[in-house]
């Protein structure tokens, strides 16, 4: 099974290296040199990294035959993917690839259907996922604590405590104009 665990973005000097969106909880295992991975587009691939190093918060690659900035800048927006075990599961008590997600039911604290899981966006700040409704509406529910209280692989289901307003209209909304 393939996973994507990073995205390239700029060149970064003139020899070939690229900054990278990390996109797995495992980049030591997943992005160390040596390793060999798909891409997307799969024309510019497979690449296999040759060194690796974080500067100023930022993890940058450098990849086999790759030696300078127009290379580099050539590979630009290019998914890295990885050939995973399906059965492998993630370190953490609490982690969870994309595919063990998606396609979860998702239903409220109360056994109330909300959808069911067809994406995840990963963002900068949180993860979020996208739950497609019985009407074939969409709605996007944080991956935080606080709203996802429990995930049941067993039972593929997904719970959620949302806040008012993140699933229906009925948001409570305060106003100091109401205080006359």
């Amino acid at each position: 099974m393939q996973l994507v665990v990073a995205r390239i973005g700029r060149a970064h000097g003139i020899k070939g290296e690229v900054t990278v969106e990390v996109r797995t909880d495992e980049p030591e295992l997943r992005l160390a040199p040596g390793a060999v991975l798909a891409t997307d587009p799969a024309s510019v691939g497979p690449l296999t990294i040759e060194t690796g190093r974080v500067h100023s918060g930022r993890l940058l690659l450098r990849f086999e035959g790759v030696s300078d900035r127009n290379g580099a800048e050539a590979l630009r927006n290019t998914l890295l993917i990885a050939e995973i075990d399906p059965d492998e599961l993630p370190e953490g008590e609490d982690e969870y690839y994309d595919h063990q997600l998606i396609d979860l039911d998702v239903v409220t604290k109360d056994g109330v259907a909300v959808g069911r899981i067809t994406e995840i966006s990963h963002l900068p700040s949180q993860d979020l996922f996208i739950v497609e409704r019985a009407d074939g509406s969409e709605v996007m529910i944080p991956f935080v604590e606080e709203i996802v209280t429990e995930i049941d692989l067993e039972e593929q289901r997904a719970v959620i405590d949302p806040p008012p307003g993140l699933i229906d209209d009925r948001a409570d909304i305060a106003s100091s104009r109401d205080e006359s």
